[in-house]
């Protein structure tokens, strides 16, 4: 347990000064008791329970008191979060490239088989949003439990060129900011006094997550990893994901996954042979960047994966429930010692009055 304001607990040393007065009191008094006697007839006289009664008031009143200082002082526990409290954004590589045919049928085929049995595996427990990204990204679905919304967004995928994956990771902070108070969006400056959530313990981590699946370079919008820094500052774990082979080989899209641009002149820049020979700018695009995955990764928490195969890629995407379930947040629990301290005030009240309304 720790605390957000720890000085408030200086404030304890009350507790012992006030023992102190106490016990300083029951002496004073007892200086100006009258002497008996016989003191054995007056303990026989007084009931048994009549010498401790006294006293159990005033220490629950003084752990009472210990218990509302402690609540000043904002105490943290971290605690498990549920699977059901967790949002997972799958930002997805829709780049025309996606149409590779070196994992069969194509790498989007599989892709989208994969992230389909993800869903029908998960969406009950958690939500899931989905981010689709080419030449720029798209929140597709917002975080949900509606699995039928989810799938029909996946099936309907559509490619387009370009890979945009630093704009794809801020898309996916925002839509986690959208359902996390705690997070702020993308581009918020978290140096502002009194405006940003207070950061959370090195190793502690927000219960959301992304996952980004490319099977190439960023070629447009941000860099991934100024991106991924943002995710950082904001405790966001991002997972990567290297999708295909080294020999992309020829391109077949599905009428269904073939966007609309490609009409316009955009597939015909992607023949049979872009994959082979040259070794020009565009082609290395065209090549997973796997350093930058793994650093992003790496900086915010995360993992990297790489699967050149439609088993490897069922295989990371049930990793990362097992990730997620680990996960521990950092909860305020002040109500807790302020609850406790309420009850056990009023219960040394109560038994003051009562035992001194009948000894």
């Amino acid at each position: 347990m720790t605390f957000l304001w720890p000085w408030f607990l200086l404030l304890l040393l009350i507790v012992p000064l006030l023992i102190g007065l106490y016990i300083w009191i029951l002496r004073r008094k007892r200086k100006f008791a009258v002497r008996y006697s016989s003191l054995a007839l007056i303990r026989e006289a007084l009931p048994r329970r009549s010498r401790w009664r006294q006293h159990v008031p005033v220490a629950l009143f003084l752990l009472a008191l210990s218990s509302l200082l402690t609540a000043v002082a904002r105490p943290v526990s971290e605690v498990e979060v549920p699977l059901s409290r967790t949002t997972i954004i799958l930002a997805i590589d829709v780049s025309r490239s996606m149409c590779a045919t070196d994992v069969e049928p194509n790498r989007l085929t599989v892709a989208q088989e994969a992230a389909l049995a993800f869903v029908e595996d998960n969406a009950h427990q958690t939500r899931i949003g989905l981010v689709a990204f080419a030449g720029f990204a798209e929140m597709v679905v917002p975080p949900t439990n509606d699995k039928d919304a989810l799938k029909e967004a996946i099936r309907n995928f559509t490619t387009s060129i370009g890979t945009a994956i630093g704009s794809a990771t801020l898309k996916s902070i925002d839509a986690i900011a959208e359902v996390n108070e705690a997070v702020p969006p993308s581009g918020f400056n978290l140096g502002g006094e009194g405006e940003a959530p207070l950061p959370l313990p090195e190793g502690l981590y927000q219960p959301d997550i992304i996952v980004v699946l490319t099977d190439g370079a960023n070629s447009r919008g941000p860099l991934p990893l100024d991106a991924a820094q943002q995710a950082a500052d904001r405790q966001i774990r991002v997972y990567t994901i290297g999708f295909g082979t080294t020999n992309p080989e020829r391109m077949v899209c599905s009428p269904q996954q073939l966007g609309s641009d490609a009409f316009e002149g955009g597939f015909g820049n992607f023949g049979p042979n872009s994959f082979s020979g040259g070794g020009g700018s565009f082609r290395r695009f065209l090549v997973i960047d796997e350093p930058t995955l793994q650093g992003m990764a790496d900086l915010t928490g995360g993992a990297y994966y790489r699967a050149e195969d439609a088993q490897q890629l069922y295989e990371v995407f049930n990793n990362l429930p097992a990730e997620i379930i680990l996960q521990k947040e950092r909860r305020e629990i002040s109500v807790v010692f302020a609850l406790l301290g309420a009850v056990l005030a009023l219960t040394a009240a109560a038994m003051a009055l009562l035992w001194h309304r009948f000894p």
